[in-house]
């Protein structure tokens, strides 16, 4: 009689993330939020409490335990890795600090060819704790899958323009179509440096990554085209050979939805300004979708935010694949309480 090994579970095969991200069947809609691990959990607050948000990104055990809080806590069914999208920007030397209260600030904006030379690319020995810290976490998460995450070309040159967050963006559409040779160079290395970090991650053990392009909202589609869709794609294609799911995500990109997802995404996400069944449908029904609930709906009572949940549960079951997730971050002031019970709807109403 011929012995039958039971194959183990695989998190970057069996967990209902990938799979849902691959468009397969899965026994219910998988959960996470954007922001997961952050502000709205006390235990959070007091494990970073006295350490600066960079100092805290390249800690490992401090990683570790704050990108395993909310797994605890809520029960999600993805782990995203605690970093933040400047990170690889640090590593390669850019002069910058993550200001409480106002976001990354560049020291000396980059606005000429010369400041090309303050950028060198990024390689695994510039983030030898990023590669510690995914492995301590897959170690740790065993079932649950991480997803690994990176700022997008155009929103890190916007920080880089800029100097900071921008309401405008006025220095870089000026850099952008004055100098457009330039804006270009600049954007290449940015997708070197973004499409390194992410494989760094998936070649510790991520099981998926998320390209977040927070900005790219403010551009038109003719911008966007011209400018800035061919970095993303340059981005994503460091991972080409690795088999692992993409997500790809931006703010108030309704617009951009169909263009975005032709950077070589498995998975839109789409926020909350756009009703998903709109979005499935401008996507062709061609991709699986990630989101959409409103963040602030959590502040709401029960009733209604029950609802919402509901709505996006089904509505997401016309998309070849669903991720349930906010249509953008968990809000600092959200009671955790609420999105546990969120989570627990969700897997709820979803279970086939």
């Amino acid at each position: 009689m011929q012995d039958v090994t039971e194959t183990p579970f695989d998190p970057r095969r069996d967990s209902l993330l990938v799979k849902a991200a691959r468009g397969q069947t899965t026994s219910r809609t998988p959960v996470w939020f954007m922001r997961q691990a952050g502000r709205s959990l006390p235990e959070y607050r007091a494990v970073r409490e006295g350490t600066a948000m960079l100092e805290a990104c390249r800690n490992p055990e401090l990683v570790t335990e704050i990108t395993l809080q909310p797994v605890r806590r809520h029960g999600v069914d993805a782990a995203i890795f605690f970093s933040d999208i400047v990170v690889p920007l640090a590593a390669v030397g850019v002069d910058l600090d993550i200001v409480p209260g106002t976001g990354p600030v560049v020291a000396a904006p980059f606005r000429t060819r010369a400041d090309l030379d303050r950028l060198p690319d990024l390689t695994p020995e510039h983030v030898g704790d990023i590669t510690k810290s995914v492995q301590m976490l897959v170690r740790e998460l065993g079932p649950t899958p991480l997803i690994g995450f990176a700022g997008a070309p155009f929103t890190l040159a916007s920080y880089l323009v800029e100097g900071g967050p921008s309401r405008n963006h006025e220095h870089t559409k000026a850099l952008m179509h004055g100098d457009p040779q330039l804006w270009h160079d600049l954007c290449a290395r940015l997708a070197q440096i973004s499409g390194a970090f992410l494989r760094v991650q998936v070649d510790a053990g991520a099981s998926a990554v998320q390209l977040f392009d927070s900005w790219a909202g403010a551009l038109s589609r003719a911008d966007y085209r011209t400018h800035v869709q061919e970095h993303s794609r340059a981005a994503f294609a460091a991972l080409d050979g690795l088999d692992v799911p993409r997500i790809h995500f931006g703010v108030g990109t309704g617009e951009l939805l169909t263009d975005m997802s032709e950077v070589g995404t498995d998975v839109v996400g789409v926020d909350y300004r756009v009703a998903l069944p709109d979005a499935i449908a401008r996507l062709g029904g061609r991709f699986a979708v990630q989101g959409n609930l409103d963040p602030a709906l959590l502040f709401a009572p029960w009733e209604p935010l029950e609802q919402a949940v509901r709505r996006i549960v089904a509505e997401g079951r016309t998309a070849p694949g669903h991720i349930f997730n906010l249509g953008h971050g968990v809000l600092p002031s959200t009671d955790p309480d609420v999105l546990t019970r969120v989570v627990a709807l969700v897997h709820e109403v979803s279970e086939r």
